[in-house]
């Protein structure tokens, strides 16, 4: 057998392989691959050769965002994918382009929130991949009356607080409490 005729081969098991791997690592992607948006966060969109409908909005108190050409769009809860295609679609129902290409990239997120028994409470940027020891240690530490077993982080959008340990996710717009301890 030549090497000629076993390259085809070759490049078969290379792409199998690969495209195994890449199932495997999309089935491990963090939360984060799955950002909904939310008041306060700031995108950009892109309407290929549209220079004029692209740019850089942020989503509002209410949800939305207000596009040129086709006006307001609810965004709230949704996907920067989902949203994509939302916009898309407007586009094209309103006849306003025939086969418009959207992207849409988050910039920036909304911050999240840490009170109670920290040095420095208060509204601090989201880094992605944060954790509540990471929030904690952005705030410059716990106070010397800090419960650090009864940390409770409220999820945006909820109205429950729920319980959470030093390793637990915080998310964009979380309010993270660190209680008094009890003597």
């Amino acid at each position: 057998m030549s090497i000629v005729s076993t390259r085809p081969r070759i490049v078969a098991a290379v792409f199998a392989f690969l495209l195994g791997v890449l199932t495997v690592l999309a089935g491990t992607l963090p939360a984060q691959a799955q950002y909904r948006l939310g008041s306060g966060d700031k995108v950009k969109v892109t309407v290929l050769g549209e220079e004029e409908l692209s740019g850089e909005f942020e989503v509002d108190g209410g949800g939305t965002l207000s596009l040129k050409a086709i006006g307001r769009i609810p965004v709230a809860g949704r996907t920067a994918a989902e949203v994509e295609q939302t916009i898309t679609g407007m586009y094209r129902s309103s006849g306003f382009l025939r086969n418009p290409q959207v992207s849409i990239e988050v910039t920036n997120t909304r911050p999240f929130f840490i009170l109670g028994e920290v040095q420095k409470p208060g509204s601090y940027p989201f880094v992605n991949g944060l954790t509540v020891a990471q929030a904690v240690a952005i705030a410059h530490g716990y106070t010397y009356r800090a419960s650090t077993s009864r940390i409770r982080v409220k999820r945006q959008g909820t109205t429950e607080e729920v319980t959470a340990t030093e390793d637990t996710p915080v998310m964009p717009g979380d309010i993270v409490r660190v209680p008094e301890r009890f003597f």
